[in-house]
């Protein structure tokens, strides 16, 4: 039987010693305290703090780290009947402490990953005091450090030496933040004979029969209990299975002790296999585990909801290289990805609400899977169990990032402690695809200047090449392993080679320009991205600077990124004018977000199968900052998310140079044949069409054909009037051969119609000029308010209408104003052109006028008004 400890906790400093910038109104108070939470939430409740993520809040807050806190609560119980056996269970403490019931020291904790289960049988009585002490956590953090030995890391302190997410010290999206407190739930378990123990199914398919492979472990009250103690596996018809159960005896271990395992194995016929995203269906199936005792009374109860499926990694040597492909039932599929961090610095305030909101962002831009990234938290069964829901497949790391991390204890077992428990917890759920060993540290461990200051002491290749796969062979081997991202199967290869198994593209972000990223043909890309801000309401609601500038106080306390507002300029510049003015520097910078993880969606989609997938760097961001999330901690949806989702469309049409050309590269990720015949038009950018072919193409299931485009419409008798236009409707694309800054734009709008309709607003806007990349801003109309569409080109006369979801009356002038009704033309009109720029170019080279390749194809009108042109 398990029960919730009572809700009213209080929290004081202590003991030890307080740092001198600890509030007098903080100092030995009792504070009330939230279970699950952290001291930050809790200080906050309290109205002792301001919100860390206002302003330049942060670092006035970086006391908290610093000082040790206590948890107390009191609670009735009755005391352990005979027979009874009575266990306390934290399933989450942050991080570094110990625990006490009624002045007895329980045990000591060092790890965040793991959950504490001490026994209190003999301890109990009618009113009972239970503690729990953290230490000061940057204080014990540092010291496990120099106990351990220094090691390399990135950022500022040493996250590597203890078991906490490492993104709790500052990333170059998060803040600095170091938290400590009960962050998951506590409960006390009453249990009498017997309890289930670490119930790991291990599922698979063959044909269409399941198995289901259940190893139980069972707890027993004493040494003598009694032998014949049965497990009894079900799993409950379904999907037109029969379903059916099976069971076994939980025999004792080698030792005679009080531990025992028992394995059943159950064959389930006809049943229905589970599939990712855009796959087919995600049925599911529900398992029942018991523990009974001889007269068949039930002790015990594990229940889960498992999927049938098989899952494979495809690392194979072949002529470009080595493979890496996620297959799921046979199947490669084409992965369309993001990277996940944590969704708040303070995860306890993440509910399922929370994830379905994300996972639901993931899913509306047509991504199916998500990688849960190395520096964060192995997340909530809320998490996984809504991407088995909703078809996302999960990569997830081991927690280690971008550190080299001791081998030797007491870190080293908490690390193996710590796997085995995740891999036992996560094993259910059909969505997790792939275990990974770590993020990056193969590839610093080779280029970041590590190899000096290790000398011969550990840095994790123990853990990555030994430990952690023995560990998913020994307890989940129906998925594979790999030994970190990025990562080449040929030991022989450089970690981040882009012709063996999976790489990062960093260089593009940090120092070259975003049509670099056509330098690659990367076999698989499990990190790349490009920064912008957050939705405008969004910054307003956390940074208050009078004057608000990208780099005034509060703005350069939210940019985390190296240099990141000058990455920002040099990235814009030779695309489009950097604004002075900070209204249109946030949408340029937005903007320029979208248009380069675009660019390099559509690159990579125009090689599949050779590149067999793309993880953008980020889907979600954990507190309001400047950062590479598509989807902002307000949980708006930025430029960039539309643009994803445009990339990640089941079809694409994309023009690419290949080979001294141009082609249009037809990505067909469904399971039906794409054949169609598409007019492909060199155009002025009045709209009179200068040159037209029509191509045809037949793109197979889940397949990609180039189609090369002839000379005709490719050549532009002048480059800074023309554009490509190949195909009609959502599905065309578009090439530039110019870039903007050389385009004569200009905003013009022939009408824009605003009419009230249930739910919200539709706005109706007909272009006089070409309009590049249209955006209604929404939020920027009413915080409330979320636009259905973004980044959409019109041709001069067409139309296209976007529809608000909005449940307040706004002004209809708001959706007019040129603050909210945006585009690319408007920020060229306003702060360009650039005056003596190089112009012309061969598009064959597949450049623009200045040697570089030309912009991304755009999203289209849905509807249009005729001009008396083709359109």
């Amino acid at each position: 039987m398990l029960i919730a400890l009572p809700d009213d906790w209080t929290l004081t400093t202590g003991p030890g010693t307080l740092p001198d910038a600890v509030p007098e109104a903080v100092r030995g108070a009792g504070i009330p305290a939230t279970v699950p939470g952290c001291v930050h939430t809790d200080l906050l409740a309290a109205g002792l703090i301001p919100d860390p993520y206002l302003d330049r809040n942060e670092s006035a807050l970086a006391w908290i780290g610093r000082t040790p806190w206590t948890y107390r609560t009191r609670f009735a119980a009755e005391p352990a009947a005979a027979g009874e056996r009575i266990e306390l269970v934290f399933d989450g403490l942050d991080t570094v402490g110990r625990v006490l019931l009624n002045g007895t020291v329980l045990g000591t904790v060092a790890n965040m990953h793991r959950r504490h289960r001490f026994d209190v049988t003999g301890l109990l009585g009618p009113d009972n005091e239970l503690t729990v002490e953290f230490a000061a956590q940057l204080d014990a953090t540092e010291e496990a450090s120099a106990r351990l030995g220094p090691r390399p890391h990135t950022n500022t302190h040493p996250y590597n030496a203890v078991r906490k997410m490492a993104c709790n010290y500052e990333w170059d999206w998060g803040p600095d933040l170091v938290t400590a407190g009960i962050w998951r739930p506590v409960t006390l378990r009453r249990w009498r004979t017997a309890r289930l123990d670490d119930v790991l199914p291990q599922v698979t398919v063959d044909g269409a029969t399941g198995t289901v492979r259940v190893r139980a472990g069972v707890a027993t009250a004493e040494a003598d209990a009694p032998a014949d103690l049965v497990v009894r596996v079900a799993v409950a018809a379904a999907h037109g299975s029969p379903g059916g159960s099976a069971e076994a005896a939980a025999g004792g271990d080698a030792t005679g002790g009080s531990d025992r395992t028992a394995v059943v194995q159950l064959e389930v016929p006809e049943v229905a296999r589970w599939w990712p995203l855009g796959h087919g269906d995600q049925p599911r199936y529900d398992l029942t585990v018991t523990l009974l005792d001889a007269e068949g009374a039930e002790l015990d109860r594990w229940e889960r909801r498992i999927g049938f499926r098989t899952v494979a990694l495809r690392t194979e040597p072949d002529e470009r290289g080595t493979s890496f492909g996620i297959v799921v039932n046979d199947r490669l599929i084409q992965v369309k990805g993001a990277n996940w961090i944590p969704d708040d610095c303070f995860p306890s305030r993440v509910d399922r609400a929370a994830y379905a909101r994300s996972i639901g962002d993931a899913v509306d831009a047509g991504l199916n899977l998500l990688r849960v990234w190395g520096g964060g938290i192995y997340e909530s069964d809320d998490f996984y169990d809504l991407c088995d829901e909703r078809g996302v497949l999960v990569w997830q790391d081991f927690l280690f990032a971008c550190a080299a991390y001791a081998e030797e204890e007491p870190l080293r077992s908490e690390v193996l402690a710590e796997a085995r428990e995740a891999v036992t917890r996560l094993a259910p759920h059909p969505s997790l695809a792939v275990w990974n060993g770590n993020n990056e540290n193969l590839w610093g461990h080779e280029d970041w200047d590590w190899k000096e200051p290790l000398g011969d002491r550990t840095w994790g290749a123990g853990y990555y090449h030994e430990e952690l796969p023995r560990i998913v062979a020994e307890l989940d081997p129906t998925r594979p392993y790999c030994p970190g991202s990025p990562w080449s199967p040929d030991p022989a290869r450089h970690p981040n080679d882009p012709a063996h198994g999976s790489m990062h593209i960093w260089d593009v972000w940090n120092r070259i320009d975003y049509t670099h990223y056509r330098d690659y043909v990367p076999r698989f890309v499990s990190e790349f991205g490009y920064q912008g801000p957050p939705a405008w309401s969004t910054l307003t609601r956390a940074i208050h600077d009078e004057p608000l500038a990208h780099d005034s106080p509060g703005m350069l306390a939210h940019q985390k990124a190296a240099d990141g507002d000058e990455k920002l300029s040099r990235g814009i510049a030779p695309h489009l004018p950097l604004p002075e003015d900070f209204a249109d520097w946030h949408w340029a910078t937005q903007l320029q977000q979208a248009r380069a993880v675009a660019f390099g969606l559509e690159h990579f989609r125009s090689w599949y199968p050779a590149c067999s997938g793309a993880v953008v760097w980020q889907l979600n961001d954990c507190w309001p900052v400047t950062s590479w999330a598509m989807v902002d901690s307000d949980g708006r949806r930025k430029p960039l998310w539309y643009a994803v989702r445009h990339a990640f469309a089941p079809r694409l049409l994309t023009i690419q140079p290949r080979d001294g050309g141009l082609v249009l590269a037809v990505c067909n990720d469904t399971d039906e044949a794409w054949t169609a015949e598409v007019p492909v038009r060199r155009l002025d950018l009045d709209g009179t069409a200068l040159a037209e072919e029509t191509v045809r193409f037949e793109a197979g299931p889940r397949a990609t054909v180039l189609v090369p485009l002839p000379d005709a419409v490719v050549r532009p008798d002048d480059p800074r009037r023309e554009l490509l236009v190949a195909g009609e409707g959502v599905e065309r694309a578009l090439w530039y051969f110019v870039e903007d800054l050389e385009l004569p734009l200009r905003e013009s709008w022939e009408a824009v119609d605003v009419h009230r309709v249930p739910d919200g607003y539709q706005v109706r806007v007909t272009a006089a000029a070409l309009a590049k990349d249209v955006c209604l801003l929404a939020d920027q109309a009413h915080p409330e308010a979320v636009v259905d569409d973004a980044l959409v080109t019109l041709l001069p006369g067409e139309s296209h209408t976007f529809t608000v979801r909005c449940a307040a009356e706004v002004p209809t002038d708001e959706f007019r104003s040129p603050r909210v009704l945006r585009s690319a033309s408007q920020l060229v009109e306003r702060h360009g052109p650039a005056s003596g720029r190089p112009g012309g170019g061969d598009p064959a080279d597949g450049d623009g006028g200045d040697g570089r390749s030309g912009p991304p194809g755009q999203r289209t009108p849905t509807d249009r008004v005729s001009t008396g042109r083709p359109a």
